[in-house]
Formats: C-alpha cells, structure tokens, sequence
C-alpha cells in the first residue's frame, strides 16, 4: 500500500475530519474515495468554481475603497470572520 504525506491547515483538517466522522468515514476512508473516483472518472468528482470574492473587479473594488478610506484618514485591519 502506498503513503501519501500533505500539509493541509489546521481547521481545514479537523473540519474534515468532524465532518467523516458525521458520516462514519475516517479521514484516510473518505480521502481513499475521492482518489478512487478520480482515477476511474479522470476527473474531480466535484464542482470546482472560483471564489467570486476575488475577482478581479471585486479586488480593484476593495483596493479602491481602501486608498479613499486611508487618503481620508481611515485605517484598514483584518478581520478573522470564521470567529
């Protein structure tokens, strides 16, 4: 049998697993799914689809609301929403 080894962060894993573990797969079992349905289907057995928060007239939006918040003298911080 062979090993795979990939860094994934934190919550994205422990989400994961919460999720497998809903379902009752473990981790490995519903990873041994998916790369089984991609080498019998040669595809993602998913929609893949880009995030619309970047796109690129929504980034100039934001960069452009920026430079007039801090030309003003507003100041711009992060913020972490998954709190």
């Amino acid at each position: 049998m062979a090993q795979i080894s990939l860094r994934i962060e934190d919550d994205v894993k422990k989400r994961a697993e919460e999720a497998c573990a809903d379902i009752g797969l473990s981790l490995s079992a519903a990873i041994n799914i998916y790369l089984k349905k991609l080498g019998s289907e040669k595809r993602i057995p998913f929609e893949v689809s880009a995030d619309p928060f970047y796109s690129q007239e929504n980034m100039a939006r934001l960069r452009k609301s920026v430079a007039q918040m801090e030309s003003t003298g507003g100041t711009v911080h992060e913020v972490n929403l998954d709190d």
